[in-house]
């Protein structure tokens, strides 16, 4: 029987985890990890519940939230600020309140539906221009502020899905959801078979590996925002794995599940400093700057943060509380977000990708 996407992603995470020189996942970090977050996760009572309760994301589960996720899943990627001052990152405001990183591109796509722009509609979308794009993405102070990253890379993939959904699947991700009959592994290895830019795929040690970041998250998204009902409902959610990026890993490294050798924490320390003076480049390691995507030491981080979840979701398990990939990425991105002060030693790896 031929493997299923995610199945393909645990295994690529275990063989980066097992050749890997630069990035480790400490057992007894993992054991500790894994209590310290199950208490945090039992003591909030935190579920799927937590995703609608954020004031940018969908309030009601219907086919137009699911049109609404694809398109944030489709552009769910790089939003690191490349300045150091604040004041000078990629900001979008609505309702009095400023929206940087990820949150920024909801608030954007929110706000250009408030002014009539069909941003979400399949036939908007595979045709919009330039023009359009940048005002839908435009910053509160283009003045001071940088705009949004990688804008080029959006406006292809917008224009890519868009024209798949049109051809195949009657302008609406939902059919998409509805032909997938239940199945998150079915709907994953879908999207990243009709949609190129989802083939989260690269080459570690020899062989293939696969992520499929922003394919996993966007099944996931719909199950959180469904709360596992209607279309939300999988029957095989818990395969979906955690959804490899820059944030989570900074997380697992706060919580003692992840360790970086002495060359590449230095390496990393000093990149953020070269690209948020400007001098970044995509010179090969140990030039700081940004990391090249498909580096090894970038896959590294990436698919040990994957195991790592996985072994501390087992952990969990083993306890008897149920639990899944999903939920434990979900709450070490939000802890993440939520403690940027705290979390502000810990450098991340710098990639501008398509990817995440």
């Amino acid at each position: 029987m031929p493997k299923g996407a995610s199945e393909q992603v645990l295994e690529s995470a275990q063989f980066i985890n097992e050749h890997s020189k630069d990035v480790t996942v400490p057992a007894t970090g993992i054991r500790r990890a894994a209590k310290e977050i199950m208490e945090r996760m039992k003591s909030t009572g935190y579920s799927t519940a937590e995703w609608k309760k954020h004031q940018l994301t969908p309030s009601v589960a219907d086919a137009d939230a699911i049109e609404w996720i694809f398109v944030v899943d489709a552009l769910n990627f790089s939003f690191w600020p490349s300045r150091a001052a604040e004041q000078e990152h990629y900001t979008v405001s609505l309702d009095g309140k400023s929206y940087r990183g990820y949150w920024s591109l909801c608030a954007a796509i929110n706000r250009a539906q408030r002014e009539h722009i069909e941003i979400t509609h399949a036939a908007c979308y595979a045709h919009v221009s330039a023009a359009q794009l940048a005002h839908v993405f435009r910053t509160d102070n283009p003045a001071v502020q940088e705009s949004i990253p990688m804008f080029e890379e959006r406006i292809n993939v917008l224009h890519e899905v868009g024209q798949v959904l049109l051809e195949k699947y009657g302008g609406k991700f939902a059919n998409v959801v509805r032909e997938c009959r239940g199945s998150a592994q079915m709907l994953v290895e879908t999207v990243v078979r009709e949609f190129p830019c989802f083939r989260d795929e690269h080459e570690f040690c020899g062989r293939s590996v696969y992520f499929y970041k922003r394919a996993q998250i966007l099944v996931a998204d719909i199950w959180a925002c469904f709360e596992g009902n209607g279309l939300g409902s999988f029957n095989d959610i818990d395969q979906i794995t955690m959804f490899a990026d820059y944030r989570v890993p900074q997380a697992l490294f706060h919580f003692g599940a992840f360790d970086y050798s002495p060359r590449l924490l230095e390496y990393l320390r000093k990149s953020e400093i070269v690209v948020q003076q400007g001098n970044g480049s995509h010179a090969q390691p140990p030039k700081p700057g940004l990391l090249p995507s498909g580096h090894p030491w970038e896959l590294e981080i990436r698919g040990n943060s994957i195991w790592a979840v996985e072994q501390i979701c087992r952990h969990i398990r083993a306890s008897g509380h149920n639990v899944n990939a999903i939920l434990i990425d979900f709450y070490m991105w939000d802890y993440a977000k939520e403690h940027t002060t705290a979390m502000r030693t810990i450098p991340i790896h710098l990639t501008r990708s398509r990817f995440y």
